[in-house]
């Protein structure tokens, strides 16, 4: 079993058009890492020298990552992490 992470429509031309792709980790910094591996680039979109980039949402089942660890955060078999882009507007 895998980690499932569902990819933005702005980020799917990193995945081949993919709205979801499959990696492995012990934490999310482990993920990513993984995920670059498969679909390279995906990873600096992500995450910038400083952990999570400021316009990127990260969730862990439903959780923001931001409140449960960041990077740092453990994810398993079986989790669903999901990435949107932060939306501003006025």
């Amino acid at each position: 079993m895998a980690i499932e992470v569902r990819i933005p429509t702005i980020l799917r031309n990193l995945t081949g058009g993919a709205k979801a792709v499959e990696g492995k980790g012990s934490t999310l910094d482990e993920l990513f890492t993984d995920l670059d591996g498969a679909h390279p680039g995906l990873r600096a979109r992500l995450v910038d020298e400083k952990g999570l980039r400021r316009f990127v949402n990260v969730y862990l089942n439903d959780e923001d990552v931001r409140f449960l660890g960041g990077l740092g955060t453990e994810v398993s078999d079986g989790d669903t992490v999901t990435v949107l882009p932060a939306v501003a507007g006025g």
